[in-house]
């Protein structure tokens, strides 16, 4: 609770700062522009689809590091708030790759926190402190669900001829992912040791 004069509705009442002809959209969420990338208009509408539910869950991926890092306590804290910044840093740069082969193949991808909260299929996380073990446990959760999500879509996109969007899951979005889950899991086994 803040002790601001204005409340949330009031902000939300406010008019945008720009009115006006120029404040339109110019092209809606879910439709394709077409683009000359030698692709199928029903490969792109599929693979943008699918990308954006990737693009959601890594989304989500990422801001659970973040929350992590900020809030990890306990005698490895020093070692995971280091680990939980690089694989957010690392997540990030994934988000980044996804929604820019959202735009490529003339979609659009998710951008605000709102719609990524709609989409994601990654539990939301309390907002209060938990445990290492707890942390660790809801981050492999939400891996295990981006791996597994994508390894179906990027079979969907070898079958539709997109080469690209099969290389960005495999090369990028699943090695990333995996290779997170195994630091995850070694820090559980050496805490168990």
């Amino acid at each position: 609770m803040t002790n601001s004069t204005v409340t949330r509705t009031e902000k939300t009442k406010r008019k945008p700062a720009l009115a006006g002809p120029k404040n339109h959209e110019i092209q809606a969420f879910g439709s394709i522009q077409r683009h000359p990338i030698a692709l199928d208009q029903r490969a792109c509408n599929s693979s943008v689809e699918d990308l954006n539910q990737i693009l959601a869950d890594t989304t989500t991926l990422r801001d659970m590091y973040k929350k992590h890092h900020w809030q990890v306590s306990g005698p490895t804290f020093y070692p995971l708030h280091l680990l939980f910044d690089k694989h957010f840093a690392e997540q990030l740069e994934l988000v980044d790759l996804i929604a820019e082969r959202v735009q490529t193949l003339g979609g659009i991808s998710l951008a605000m926190a709102h719609d990524v909260a709609e989409a994601t299929l990654i539990p939301r996380v309390p907002k209060g402190r938990e445990d290492p073990a707890t942390q660790i446990s809801r981050l492999l959760h939400a891996h295990e669900i981006i791996i597994e999500e994508s390894r179906a879509m990027a079979g969907q996109a070898d079958t539709r001829g997109d080469d690209g969007t099969n290389d960005l899951l495999v090369s990028d979005v699943i090695r990333t992912n995996e290779l997170q889950v195994w630091f995850l899991v070694m820090h559980i086994a050496q805490e168990s040791t």
